[in-house]
């Protein structure tokens, strides 16, 4: 197989192997308050948004030390022990107690720091500048059909139900757990690269991939990739791109937690209510594998660049939580487990709020393709740290809005994220107009989203 065959061939066993363990994790996510709810007339008091703000808050701050994990361990690795950590997290719901289900929570977001630093830079190493933008748009798109997987059983299984059986939960969970641990072992089909150092290069990409077996060389590059990461942090460009990031940490903790939990709270969706929840997540799905597929496997069609992209994302999302905030009542994301039987500006159409998941997974994708294609061409030789910094904005936001969604009605979520929104469309815009002039400067084609 030649090295570019190879590179695509561990871009896709990479996104195969993010499908597999976030079908799990992210059907774990869209449907874990709603299970919680059922749970807590029991022993067990825990709250699914309290578990993901921990997650996500611990996420953040364990990216201070990831990009020094996969220095001193390799990336590959790293993932795999990464991905038995959400396979922990997720068996957790077969038999949950409130203290292992929070100190699962603490564990995953240490884990899954780890493990997007690492695909950061596996898909920088096995990338370029003329195939950044395609592998993006290949590695997102399989990555989110795990949201189609998972939902669609959850769909089928939950048709009919108003309340979620113990029988119910384990059957769904023993299964999430199973498919997480095969995403797990698909690691190790991932090819090393022979040499992705560039002759004379002694700053590359592969000073990330800590492959000598000098343990004083590994400590060594493990400090300098935990100093690069400070001093990454601090630049115009990742500052500006950090409002970006952020946006897309609130959108994450909306669409993957909050409205799902809003849509199965809607009395006046009858039986289907529950069922509802993985029909959404289906159709949110959908919108992510269609804006992966097209932004990524069509980017060498454009000769615009990302900024149009990212519009397009925008005004998508802005559509999307306007026919929300007129469709779901106010008080849907903080509903009791008997629900709510308010009204917002139209009776609740379900058709309106499968629309909506439709949208908010098309936007997502918008903007997290072009900002991994953005991170890879801006820090090709520091890739680990540029992802690290990347998660630990947008971690840090997605555990902030899952600490608020306990308490904040909807219109002022929406609120928040019209406003983050707008503000990372343009600080996306500047950081483009800068890699554009870049790329005219070097004489490149400006070709390649």
């Amino acid at each position: 197989m030649s090295s570019e065959g190879k590179k695509l061939f561990n871009i896709i066993i990479l996104g195969v192997s993010f499908m597999f363990i976030f079908t799990a994790f992210q059907t774990c996510g869209n449907i874990a308050q709603t299970v919680i709810t059922n749970l807590n007339s029991t022993d067990f008091h825990g709250s699914g948004y309290t578990s993901m703000s921990i997650i996500y808050g611990v996420l953040s701050a364990s990216n201070l030390i990831s990009p020094s994990v996969v220095a001193i361990v390799g990336p590959q690795f790293s993932m795999v022990v990464s991905g038995m950590f959400y396979s922990l997290y997720i068996a957790v719901f077969i038999q949950p107690a409130t203290w292992s289900f929070y100190t699962a929570s603490v564990f995953i977001g240490i884990a899954a720091a780890v493990l997007w630093t690492a695909q950061g830079n596996c898909l920088t190493v096995n990338s370029d500048e003329n195939t950044i933008g395609r592998n993006s748009g290949v590695f997102w798109a399989l990555l989110q059909s795990s949201l189609f997987f998972g939902n669609l059983y959850i769909y089928f299984a939950w048709q009919g139900k108003t309340h979620i059986s113990e029988s119910d939960r384990r059957t769904v969970f023993i299964a999430l757990t199973v498919i997480s641990l095969v995403g797990t072992v698909l690691f190790f089909l991932i090819r090393k690269q022979e040499d992705t150092k560039a002759p004379g290069d002694d700053d590359s990409t592969n000073e990330i991939l800590g492959e000598s077996s000098s343990a004083g060389n590994k400590m060594m590059r493990a400090v300098a990739a935990f100093k690069k990461s400070i001093t990454l942090s601090v630049t115009k460009e990742m500052m500006l791109l950090s409002v970006t990031t952020a946006y897309t940490g609130l959108v994450l903790t909306f669409f993957s937690g909050v409205y799902g939990t809003c849509i199965g709270a809607v009395n006046r969706f009858g039986s289907e209510e529950k069922s509802l929840i993985g029909l959404s997540g289906i159709f949110t799905g959908v919108g992510e594998i269609l804006g992966g597929g097209v932004f990524g496997l069509l980017s060498k069609k454009s000769r615009s660049g990302r900024n149009p992209v990212v519009m397009l994302g925008i005004l998508v999302h802005f559509i999307a939580f306007y026919l929300i905030f007129f469709n779901m009542p106010n008080d849907a994301p903080i509903a009791p487990m008997e629900g709510t039987d308010q009204v917002a500006y139209m009776i609740p159409s379900k058709e309106v709020a499968m629309l909506c998941s439709f949208l908010l997974g098309l936007g997502d994708s918008c903007f997290n393709t072009q900002l991994l294609s953005i991170l890879g061409f801006l820090y090709s030789e520091d890739s680990a740290p540029a992802f690290a910094i990347f998660k630990f904005v947008q971690s840090i936001c997605a555990a902030v809005a899952y600490f608020y969604s306990n308490y904040f009605l909807l219109q002022w979520q929406l609120l928040i994220m019209v406003i983050v929104g707008f503000f990372g469309t343009i600080t996306f815009f500047t950081v483009e107009w800068g890699a554009a002039a870049a790329l005219a400067a070097r004489g490149s084609d400006y070709s390649s989203i």
